[in-house]
């Protein structure tokens, strides 16, 4: 048995203020911190040894996994003082395209409920000059087969620190959520979310708690 860690960044700045982030690279807040060192407790706890690290390019995803992994246990990942971890802009968030930057409560009031709702929760629907979700399906989904599920298919334990959406569409890849009910999944700020593989294939999976 091997195992798939997902793990969401901690609550970031603009995740405080209710702001469309997108590709907007900003940081942690004191919550934010405290919810990846909550994560890297969990996964000691849990006793799983992580032998590869995969994150995006943005510092909220990077921090979470340093703040995350930075236990005695997980030292042979740290060289020089820098956690070994391969970066992609693939697994960065979804883009929100002209979105980015505003608040979620009152670009609601500007172009209405509805289309808001659309706009964040439909599979194939962008918003204005961004991506939908199936967009950051297609290119997690390759960038997964290339990078990431060879170390599944050889028997390691890996973790992708990422965002909402690029774990969302993660599980979309491996087969744990169909594209018409991912919309309802919910993935909580550094909530590690562990899928249980045996021989490749897909068993169960949770969240530590």
């Amino acid at each position: 048995m091997n195992r798939l860690i997902l793990l969401r960044h901690g609550q970031s700045q603009w995740n405080l203020e209710n702001r469309f982030t997108g590709w907007k690279d900003v940081p942690l807040t004191k919550k934010g911190i405290e919810e990846a060192n909550k994560a890297g407790l969990l996964i000691k706890e849990s006793k799983i040894k992580i032998d590869i690290v995969f994150s995006s390019i943005l510092q909220r995803a990077n921090r979470t996994a340093e703040l995350a992994l930075k236990e005695k246990d997980f030292v042979h990942l740290w060289k020089d003082n820098q956690l070994t971890m391969t970066k992609s802009q693939n697994l960065n968030e979804r883009d929100y395209g002209d979105l980015v930057g505003l608040n979620k409560e009152e670009t609601s009031q500007k172009f209405g409920k509805d289309q808001v709702h659309i706009w964040r929760r439909s599979y194939d629907v962008s918003p204005p000059g961004g991506e939908s979700l199936k967009n950051v399906v297609d290119r997690v989904g390759p960038y997964f087969e290339k990078f990431i599920q060879p170390h599944l298919f050889g028997g390691k334990n890996v973790i992708i620190v990422a965002h909402g959406n690029s774990l969302r569409a993660t599980m979309i890849k491996i087969g744990l959520y169909k594209p018409e009910e991912i919309s309802k999944i919910e993935l909580p700020t550094g909530s590690p979310f562990v899928i249980n593989f045996s021989s490749g294939k897909l068993q169960d999976a949770n969240y530590l708690n």
